[in-house]
């Protein structure tokens, strides 16, 4: 698995994908915490990092399935996949190795916001007036927000040869699966049962968990719905065998 890693790490950072894609998200989100005027720290003068945490996992939903996106498909379109599952490594291996370079790369995309909560830390009056607890456990909630986004991404790709179409397919399932599902239960129209579709979505326990709470109970949903996810894919790659 970790000959996976390597090499799919190495790709990333051997094209233009992995570069993009950290700029892209610094810059924005950096245009949203310091630049716009409706979220620009300096223009609210209270000491947090709401914009990071707010917009970063609308951000992250098109960035991680530009990342995903040729995990599995261009293996397809290359006809590298049936060279691939010779070798002796099971599914798993190269689920799992796929899936943990296109995380690792998302992490290297959050590492230099550390600069942007030092800003923070130290513009506060007096300084190191922020709410440190509500940072660690936002960061936690869009470490494990990454770790489904890219459980889907992987799974769309494993879905079609078209990366285009992979790519279309996770964004749509990430953004169902974040906001979609709370959206849907603010209809007016499930009576209790809106509580419970609320539930379903990743929204209601990433903000538990922005708000500096560390639920078990959200880790536990974040973490299970991404290996639900990963299990789908193995399904999949086991039925292109046949």
């Amino acid at each position: 698995m970790i000959e996976i890693i390597k090499k799919e790490f190495n790709s990333f950072l051997s094209s233009l994908i992995a570069y993009i894609v950290i700029s892209v998200f610094l810059t924005g989100i950096g245009l949203f915490m310091w630049v716009f005027p409706e979220t620009s720290i300096l223009n609210y003068g209270y000491a947090d990092m709401e914009a990071l945490f707010s917009f970063g996992p609308y951000v992250l939903m098109f960035l991680i399935p530009a990342i995903t996106m040729r995990s599995f498909s261009e293996e397809y379109k290359s006809g590298t996949i049936e060279w691939l599952l010779t070798k002796p490594l099971t599914d798993w291996n190269i689920i799992l190795g796929k899936y943990a370079a296109g995380l690792l790369l998302v992490v290297f995309a959050l590492i230099p916001t550390g600069v942007y909560y030092y800003s923070v830390y130290q513009l506060g009056n007096p300084v190191g007036n922020i709410d440190s607890p509500a940072v660690i456990g936002s960061y936690i909630g869009l470490l494990l927000l990454s770790a489904v986004f890219t459980s889907v991404g992987i799974c769309a790709s494993a879905m079609t040869r078209n990366q285009i179409t992979s790519f279309v397919v996770a964004v749509f399932l990430s953004f169902i699966l974040y906001s979609g599902l709370s959206s849907l239960a603010a209809i007016n129209v499930w009576a209790e049962f809106s509580v419970f579709i609320e539930k379903i979505g990743i929204v209601y326990h990433y903000n538990a968990l922005s708000r500096g709470l560390i639920d078990t109970r959200n880790v536990f949903y974040l973490l299970s719905l991404s290996t639900f996810m990963l299990l789908v894919t193995k399904l999949i790659i086991g039925s292109r065998k046949w």
